[in-house]
């Protein structure tokens, strides 16, 4: 309720603004990228609330009658003309070399902010000016593209926005049946991990008694959720994706629930990528679980590997045989996984490769290739187990040869773990993973072969 009375208070305020605003002239406004730059100057210049609350409203209603050219026009002049004032940080510059006391550091600190975070402030006041922002973002993102012309301009919108959507501003959820229809058409929409193919598929996931659904919102975006993550219930930690989804599978019942498996994790808002809350989710949804089911003793994930065959088809240096790759060409055949002796050879050269691909392997920066690896181990996960053949989907077969993985979150370990990786890049991994990569999973596959 105090939400909607704020948007309502805003509302009136904006609107009590525009009424103001078609008493003077700007009607004349030109509805292009060059009169948007003009209604932001005279968005910095004014003072007034009401007229600078329905303003802020007109710059973004403008911005979105813009067609990409515009936008980006937009964007350029954001860059170039609405920097720092020059003369007023020379003069702060000036003074501080003179004194070099705080006060004067900190009108340099001032006087260096450019002209368009002042601006970026002001149209969030608008009514429903968070979430154009956020949008505004993602449109930026996607012409940036390897481009840096606009990187200064991607940083000051990337610092504001940390800043409003920071830990303490983000409101957990449940998403169960109950919630509010609009916002479970956008879990369906979202899920980015695991096609929801239907409202029938969505309730399997959220309603019954051994599921839960989590997301984070923000007070500004009510209806919006910015990540969510799904949980499945079980006894043991699983080793496929298919049970967890099964039509007819067998519902859990509560009492015997030992391990929480976070199956998919989606992030919603482009706009909000490189701000990252994700291991705040996961951390606060582990302790609303531990109070719900205190019996609960695992908290595990149930991961793909997006990036792993791209891995193994372009780098030329992997410590493969001729037959190895000769056997990787059976990949290319359909329903390669239904024949048993294909995949028990395929097993012994793709098992070791995967704890290679999480061990030792690194990009031209140093860091881990795989991204959702990069995130739990950040968040001081330990990689527990390689899944041959967990993920059987079209998609789970293409990117990972169906491989998943599981990184497991033991609490008492996790701050250990996060400084291990975050320190010295150090992959914590159990020994059944360490085994992988010294071949000795191979030897004994091959083993049972003979």
């Amino acid at each position: 309720m105090a939400n909607a009375f704020f948007s309502d208070l805003l509302a009136t305020i904006s609107e009590r603004g525009r009424t103001l605003l078609r008493r003077g002239d700007s009607s004349d406004t030109k509805h292009d990228a060059d009169g948007l730059v003009e209604l932001c100057e005279a968005l910095l210049s004014g003072r007034g609330e009401a007229s600078g609350t329905a303003m802020a409203r007109e710059v973004l209603d403008l911005y979105q009658d813009l067609d990409a050219t515009g936008r980006r026009a937009f964007f350029e002049a954001l860059v170039r003309d609405f920097g720092p004032d020059k003369e007023r940080l020379a003069k702060a510059v000036e003074k501080w070399r003179a004194k070099s006391g705080d006060e004067d550091a900190s009108s340099v600190h001032f006087a260096s902010e450019p002209r368009r975070q002042e601006l970026i402030r002001r149209l969030n006041r608008a009514p429903g000016g968070t979430g154009d922002l956020v949008n505004m973002r993602a449109d930026l993102l996607g012409m940036m593209n390897g481009h840096t012309d606009l990187a200064a301009l991607d940083r000051d919108v990337v610092h504001l926005l940390s800043s409003w959507f920071n830990r303490g501003f983000l409101v957990l959820r449940r998403i169960d049946w109950s919630t509010p229809a609009n916002i479970l058409e956008k879990i369906i929409r979202y899920e980015a991990v695991h096609e929801i193919s239907d409202w029938d598929d969505l309730r399997r996931r959220i309603d019954p008694v051994d599921r839960r659904c989590y997301a984070f919102f923000h007070p500004a975006m009510v209806d919006e959720p910015l990540i969510f993550v799904e949980v499945a219930l079980t006894e043991a930690i699983p080793g496929a994706i298919a049970p967890l989804l099964a039509v007819d599978r067998q519902h859990l019942p509560i009492e015997r629930a030992r391990t929480a498996v976070f199956y998919s994790i989606s992030n919603t808002q482009r706009g909000l990528g490189g701000i990252s809350f994700g291991s705040f989710l996961i951390k606060q949804v582990v302790e609303e679980l531990r109070r719900e089911l205190p019996r609960l003793d695992s908290f595990v994930t149930l991961s793909p590997v997006p990036g792993f065959m791209q891995w193994v088809k372009q780098d030329e240096d992997l410590p493969l045989s001729d037959d190895d790759r000769e056997l990787l060409k059976q990949l290319d055949e359909p329903k390669w996984f239904e024949n048993a002796d294909v995949t028990a050879q395929l097993r012994a050269v793709l098992e070791p490769l995967a704890a290679h691909y999480f061990l030792k392997a690194r990009t031209s920066k140093g860091r881990l290739i795989d991204s959702v690896a990069r995130f739990h181990l950040g968040n001081g996960a330990r990689l527990e187990r390689i899944n041959w053949l967990g993920d059987l989907s079209s998609k789970g077969v293409r990117e990972s040869a169906g491989v998943m993985v599981n990184y497991l979150y033991r609490l008492d370990d996790i701050e250990k773990n996060h400084e291990a990786y975050a320190n010295d890049g150090e992959v914590v991994a159990s020994g059944a993973v360490k085994k992988l990569l010294k071949g000795e999973g191979r030897r004994l596959l091959d083993m049972r072969l003979s």
